[in-house]
């Protein structure tokens, strides 16, 4: 299966993640040592990766890279389509190969499928949440920056399998003006009007009172991220905005307080804890010799 993300180098990933697991550059490494001394050469295994957690299914492609990666000729059968919603108790992945190949390869592979489901499958929670609340609510969700360093292109994507949309991707992709960017440049109109000076296409700007709103607008902010208020202070800074921006409640959101905020008229509501928190699908992978 063809996995490919902008700006993610997967081949380079799966080199990386093989070389620290195998010690590549450290004394003594660069094998494993187990299944080297363990298993012969030529012995063969099938497997049979199965969750046994209720998941919505994510990084399966990439789990079929590392295998590849140490056995290219491995026979490969992916079962489940990315974002799917499966049962606990459910096949993910059949295998068949070299078995030192597999079980060098097996930790690796797991260790991705678990966290990356694990995002997705909280991210569809957090949606379904906003669905169900009622209200007519028309917040997208989104995810942050709150990402572990070198992943974050894949657990953004982990974010939009589970029906999240992407925030920025980074530093370079929009303006993001907060507290501590205020304080050094004077006020929100000062540092929203120095950005638009500067041509930033995408400004986007923390207000967490209501009468930094207007000076925020009126300097040239085209979204308002709406930090830390409460259900009716957002229906009212969202009257206030009046459509002039993109509203995005942030802070301290939880599965039992989204459909509250969602409902509150904001455009959209980003959750850090997609990335930052979500707890590893428990997704196992079981071998039979050949």
């Amino acid at each position: 299966m063809t996995f490919e993300l902008e700006g993610f180098d997967l081949a380079a990933f799966v080199r990386a993640t093989l070389d620290e697991d195998l010690g590549v550059g450290l004394p003594g490494g660069g094998h494993d040592v187990t299944a080297e001394s363990v298993i012969p050469a030529d012995a063969r295994f099938s497997g049979v990766m199965d969750s046994r957690d209720a998941i919505v299914v994510a990084g399966l492609p990439i789990a079929e890279a590392f295998f590849r990666a140490i056995d290219p000729a491995m026979e490969i059968e992916i079962l489940r389509a990315e974002g799917e919603e499966i049962a606990a108790g459910s096949d993910l992945m059949r295998l068949a190969g070299n078995a030192r190949a597999m079980l060098t390869a097996e930790r690796s592979a797991l260790n991705t499928v678990q966290h990356l489901s694990g995002i997705a499958t909280m991210t569809r929670a957090y949606v379904r949440a906003i669905e169900d609340f009622g209200g007519g609510a028309k917040a997208k969700l989104l995810d942050t920056r709150k990402t572990i360093p070198g992943l974050r292109h894949l657990e953004k994507y982990a974010t939009r399998m589970g029906g999240a949309t992407n925030h920025r991707m980074g530093l370079w992709d929009a303006a993001m003006i907060k507290d501590n960017h205020i304080a050094v440049a004077g006020s929100v109109g000062q540092a929203v009007g120095a950005a638009r000076a500067a041509g930033i296409a995408r400004i986007i700007c923390e207000v967490d009172r209501l009468d930094q709103i207007e000076p925020a607008l009126a300097a040239g902010a085209d979204h308002l991220l709406l930090d830390n208020m409460d259900p009716a202070m957002l229906r009212e800074a969202v009257d206030l905005v009046a459509g002039r921006a993109e509203t995005e409640a942030s802070g301290g959101v939880t599965l039992q307080t989204i459909g509250a905020i969602a409902a509150s008229g904001v455009d959209y509501v980003s959750v850090g804890r997609l990335t930052q928190s979500a707890p590893a699908a428990d997704i196992g992978l079981d071998f039979t010799p050949l």
